[in-house]
């Protein structure tokens, strides 16, 4: 196992379970962890940089990269397409960085068949009740959408038995902790560190 090399680090969740903002606390901590840039066939937003944001790309495109085996996953997402260029992550994960993926429990399934030894973290709200309030205080969506949405984390959650972790995010720092703990625990297995035990190789055994 090459040790320099970075961890690959699936995290997925219901949407309102608060991904995003977990994601971003555990980011603010770590030096050694970036967040990936998928490719979409969507529309630039404003402010959104190419590149930065995402990589935007035509249709053409994104079938162009499937057919070439050039994503690690891929999904459709309101008449979007979105998905995970296999080039940038392997550049940074050679670098030495943990790449952080935030997707979709399908995407995370093919994530696992092309790189099972990928970390894969699942964030869930306390329950689906909390999750229901979190979705009606956002105020952006009508009833359909939010029952659309509630039909959909339950799905997800009979869906997720092929996780590694859960973390409940019902405190935003506890679940930042918990997040930036696994990733942690995950660099000090002993696969990771069996070097340091080797005396020829150890700086520390060399007696």
């Amino acid at each position: 196992m090459d040790e320099h090399r970075g961890k690959l680090i699936v995290v997925s969740g219901p949407s309102g379970a608060g991904k995003s903002t977990v994601i971003s606390k555990v980011m603010e901590r770590r030096s050694d962890l970036c967040f990936s840039v998928s490719a979409t066939t969507r529309k630039p937003r404003e402010g959104e940089v190419d590149g930065v944001n995402y990589f935007f790309v035509t249709e053409a495109e994104f079938d162009r990269m499937i057919g070439d085996d050039e994503l690690l996953e891929h999904a459709e997402y309101n008449r979007d397409n979105y998905g995970t260029p296999r080039a940038y992550v392997e550049e940074k994960r050679r670098a030495g960085m943990h790449v952080l993926l935030d997707i979709e429990v399908q995407g995370a399934r093919q994530v696992r068949e092309r790189v099972p030894e990928a970390i894969k973290i699942f964030i869930i709200p306390p329950s689906l009740q909390v999750l229901e309030q979190r979705l009606r205080g956002r105020g952006t969506e009508d009833e359909e959408q939010i029952q659309r949405r509630l039909a959909r984390a339950r799905g997800e959650y009979r869906e997720s038995d092929f996780y590694d972790y859960v973390v409940i995010n019902d405190d935003l720092e506890t679940a930042a902790t918990e997040l930036n703990a696994i990733i942690t625990a995950e660099l000090c297995r002993y696969a990771e560190r069996k070097s340091y035990l080797i005396p020829e190789e150890s700086p520390f055994l060399n007696f």
